[in-house]
């Protein structure tokens, strides 16, 4: 029996164990039996951006496939926090503040998957009744030296950071979601590696077949270097307006622009070889990221959202075209001037002085709509100077002498 498995491993990190995971979809197959495909997402803040969205990607091509998925939304475990790549103990949510932002996540996540083949569930329903008893036998499957072996855990131990004891219980509470579930393939950013193989083994330890793991990469952010974040200010969020998530996408660096096609288009892998090969051949990258933006922007729109944005990103943009309302900030500077890096960030076009000197040495900043290459440059006192950085952000500040 042969069966393409390129649209599963797609953009995958890792596949955990490969063999087994293949060896599963093919015995499926025979047996005319869906998978159950799990992928669960903590509602810690109300609006999903792109990088969520690779985990959706990934459930998409398990449903056209035929297979079951199970969006699950965390309410419980969101009440602990993930710990996972923190230096410190997350402040915890409210039931509250959990259940409206899992509404929120319902709402967002069927502009990507069916949602009358989508499977959606709250580990509340089972970790609400696990009990005091309950808990202490999922905690007696797992020895405090392996919950150790999580890096943040160690950085944290060696460092003389605090660890609270319900924090060891997240991986747990999260690993048994698997056991409570049955599942047979759990999905995963590569920060949640840890927790997924506690998953795996937690279904051995009650008896079931261990689940195999697939981890995707962490997205970069419009920067090219950050994990996508909304604290950053480098996201592309999925309730964007149409023409801002464009812009956005316009804004990204010739280089990131394959590595969001890889990712996050719907496009098969040929037709994005051949995108390559017509770059390499001459084509204007700029016209191939219009295709992208397009089709992400259709995505969470509608279809004809995507060519209406982007014939009005042409228009206000390609021609010179700004908006006449662009509000003047100003900026305090010593007289030697401010460093464009720092007027980057304190003009919000940028979320650190670092990423705007990248900025600069990308070829991605314009001062007076000329583009500028020395990071080393200041902007002077008593002018006022038009900063833009990409096709889309761009602010009007005025430098004033420091008293």
């Amino acid at each position: 029996m042969s069966i393409d498995f390129s649209e599963f491993e797609r953009g995958t990190e890792e596949i955990l164990p490969a063999e087994e995971f293949r060896a599963r979809v093919l015995q499926a197959e025979r047996e005319s039996r869906p998978l159950r495909i799990k992928a669960g997402f903590d509602p810690t803040a109300k609006d999903l951006h792109l990088g969520h969205t690779l985990l959706l990607n990934k459930m998409r091509a398990f449903q056209q496939a035929g297979h079951e998925v199970v969006f699950l939304i965390g309410d419980f475990t969101g009440m602990i926090g993930d710990p996972t790549g923190k230096n410190e103990t997350r402040k915890p949510l409210t039931r509250e503040q959990v259940e409206a932002n899992a509404q929120s996540y319902k709402e967002q996540v069927f502009k990507i998957l069916d949602p009358e083949r989508t499977r959606v569930e709250f580990n509340s329903r089972w970790l609400d009744s696990l009990g005091t008893e309950g808990i202490i036998r999922v905690a007696a499957q797992y020895t405090v030296a392996r919950l150790m072996e999580r890096d943040d855990f160690a950085k944290r131990y060696a460092g003389g950071q605090p660890i609270a004891v319900h924090e060891f219980l997240y991986p747990l509470l999260q690993g048994y979601d698997s056991v409570a579930l049955k599942s047979d393939v759990e999905l995963g950013g590569t920060d949640q590696k840890f927790n997924l193989l506690v998953g795996r083994h937690l279904q051995g330890a009650y008896g079931q077949k261990p689940q195999c793991i697939m981890t995707v990469p962490i997205l970069e952010g419009l920067d090219g270097v950050q994990k996508m974040s909304k604290s950053l200010g480098n996201y592309i969020g999925v309730n964007d307006a149409p023409g801002e998530m464009f812009g956005k996408i316009m804004s990204v660096s010739d280089s990131l622009m394959w590595r969001y096609f890889e990712l996050l288009s719907f496009r098969p892998l040929k037709d994005i070889a051949a995108l390559r090969e017509a770059v390499a051949a001459g084509r204007n990258p700029r016209d191939v990221k219009i295709e992208l933006g397009e089709e992400i922007v259709a995505r969470f729109h509608g279809a004809a959202a995507g060519p209406a944005a982007s014939a009005a990103f042409r228009a206000q943009f390609s021609q010179g075209a700004l908006p006449e309302d662009i509000p003047l900030i100003q900026l305090s500077s010593a007289s030697g001037g401010l460093p464009i890096a720092r007027a980057l960030k304190e003009a919000g076009l940028v979320a650190s002085n670092a990423e705007g000197g990248r900025m600069v040495e990308q070829r991605a900043v314009r001062i007076d709509q000329e583009r500028i290459e020395d990071r080393n440059l200041c902007l002077m006192p008593g002018r006022e100077y038009l900063l833009q950085v990409g096709s889309r952000r761009y602010a009007r500040v005025g430098i004033v002498l420091l008293v």
